[in-house]
């Protein structure tokens, strides 16, 4: 392929990105076409297909860059050498953190742990990290064994992330359960279930929700985003612009 034509696909195929983004953390996923982000980036109906197979496999490049990114953010967070079940409860609080941000975020995270590429990325991109931080608990387990494990797990975090914070359900108590019983999954011992839970309790990982009566006395949750969580969302904008 000659390079003009070679740059002027990234070009296109950026420009697709960029604009699904916006129309995704708009509208949704689901209530996005593959029409509406052609005409966002400036081009034809068409010219998505020149860039991406379907719908799919745009979110698929998002998903790469989403988890790839927030993972990182999560071993900064806390230095050098951190407990790595640690950083485990720091990765999936993050998650949970973003999915609360608005509908169509969380709209977006359970798509990509339902659709068969995305969450076999999720799958494989995860299983020798879940094999390194909890071999200690399943020393006769090998990667397979993990990367099985692991679609359970991606289930039970599915499930909890798809489920909205409320006055009775809130976010301590989610990730409470939600950790338990992915520990529980590898058997890691009750005692160290409950520190590395406390743990992840104490650390300022930057979404704060805290309960309001308006005027009108209707209930609320009002969202203090911290840039931890706001460079997520800019990265996405950022790396495809």
């Amino acid at each position: 392929m000659p390079k003009g034509l070679q740059h002027k696909g990234i070009v296109r195929r950026n420009k697709m990105i960029y604009a699904a983004v916006k129309l995704f953390l708009e509208n949704g996923y689901e209530k996005t076409t593959t029409t509406s982000i052609a005409k966002a980036a400036g081009m034809s109906p068409s010219s998505f297909f020149a860039a991406f197979d379907n719908k799919e496999a745009l979110l698929l490049t998002l998903v790469k860059t989403m988890f790839g990114s927030q993972f990182d953010k999560a071993e900064k967070l806390l230095g050098e050498t951190p407990d790595p079940l640690l950083v485990y409860g720091v990765e999936v609080s993050i998650q949970m953190y973003i999915a609360e941000l608005s509908e169509p975020l969380r709209e977006l995270y359970v798509v990509g742990y339902s659709l068969p590429t995305t969450s076999e990325y999720i799958y494989m991109r995860t299983a020798q990290k879940i094999q390194h931080i909890f071999s200690q608990y399943i020393k006769e387990a090998e990667l397979k064994d993990f990367y099985e494990m692991d679609i359970a797990s991606a289930g039970i975090t599915r499930g909890f992330m798809a489920k909205k914070c409320d006055l009775y359900f809130t976010m301590e108590n989610k990730l409470r359960r939600l950790l338990k019983c992915c520990f529980t999954l590898y058997k890691v011992p009750e005692a160290k279930q409950e520190e590395v839970i406390g743990q992840c309790n104490l650390i300022q990982i930057g979404l704060h929700f805290s309960y309001c009566t308006t005027n009108s006395s209707i209930h609320c949750f009002c969202c203090h985003i911290s840039p931890l969580l706001v460079n997520v969302v800019n990265l996405l904008l950022q790396t495809f612009h």
